[in-house]
């Protein structure tokens, strides 16, 4: 009798079993439903004034133009597309944007650092060119302000010898003082000069440094400098031995800018001795740039 019981037990147990693994069967399965992505598409095309940039540094200031570019596209363009003697935003889209980092002169004005609209009246023989004082404008100002003109010139127009489809804007014939901001289209080239005030923003920097610690490369900079700036040559000698005194072995280079110093102050018979220096170390180098410098500096000195 116990065996029977026992039996009826075990039966009862693996009943129970079976129920509570069907039992979380049925709980732990789920119903999985798939998710769709939605991918909105776009269309994208070029746009027919694309958008263009120019940054250039002149002396140490940064002139950064922002500007669309419109294309000639069979076109007549000066005269016909943009009318002579009216306002022209001098590009497409929103207006033409320069930017100098410090201030500049246009035409004897000074024009403080910051952005400018620049806008144009073109005519046949010439434009005058305006720089506005506010910068995102879509296109020309509705009601324009000649008070906000902070600067303008009138520039000559130059015939272009060939087509140039894209409209252009670009920084040329760059110097340590001056550069051109140049605007090209069609055959149509006009040229406005710019001066930025690197002597003023050097001739700072050194009188600090000077003030304070200089070092060999400070006086090195600053002989150089005044060197081919022409400023004060015996002053640009004496900070250029200086810097040699506290140069434990000066560099090729380095000779060859003290021997155009001695040069110019007329003194040959230390120019010759310096660039003979930096001949040899140019030679050891293999430098033939320098080694024409110099070879062709000793010719011209030994002749005096």
């Amino acid at each position: 009798m116990k065996k029977s019981i026992l039996k009826t037990v075990r039966i009862v147990a693996f009943t129970v079993a079976i129920s509570l693994t069907s039992c979380n069967n049925s709980t732990t399965t789920e119903t999985v439903k798939e998710t769709e992505t939605v991918v909105e598409l776009k269309i994208t095309t070029p746009q027919p004034s694309p958008l263009g940039m120019v940054s250039q540094r002149v002396g140490l200031t940064d002139v950064a133009i922002e500007y669309s570019r419109p294309g000639v596209k069979g076109r007549t363009i000066f005269g016909d597309l943009v009318a002579f003697g009216k306002t022209w935003r001098t590009g497409a889209n929103s207006n033409t944007k320069v930017t100098f980092s410090s201030d500049v002169i246009i035409d004897g004005q000074t024009l403080k650092a910051g952005s400018y609209g620049l806008y144009s009246v073109p005519n046949k023989d010439s434009w005058e060119v305006m720089f506005y004082t506010e910068s995102d404008n879509s296109g020309v100002p509705r009601d324009w302000d000649d008070s906000k003109v902070a600067a303008k010139t009138t520039v000559n127009v130059q015939a272009f010898p060939i087509n140039v489809e894209t409209f252009t804007i670009s920084i040329n014939d760059v110097t340590s003082t001056t550069a051109v901001l140049g605007i090209l289209w069609e055959k149509t080239y006009v040229a406005v000069t710019f001066e930025v005030p690197t002597d003023e923003m050097v001739s700072a920097t050194i009188d600090a440094v000077m003030a304070a610690t200089p070092k060999a490369g400070d006086y090195y900079n600053a002989a150089i400098y005044y060197n081919q700036q022409d400023k004060d040559i015996k002053k640009a000698n004496e900070w250029m031995e200086k810097a040699m005194s506290l140069t434990e072995k000066p560099a090729f280079w380095q000779l060859r800018q003290q021997s155009l110093i001695y040069a110019k102050m007329g003194d040959s018979e230390k120019a010759i001795a310096v660039a003979e220096k930096s001949l040899e170390l140019s030679k050891e180098a293999g430098n033939e740039a320098y080694i024409k410098m110099n070879t062709e500096s000793l010719s011209e000195w030994r002749a005096k």
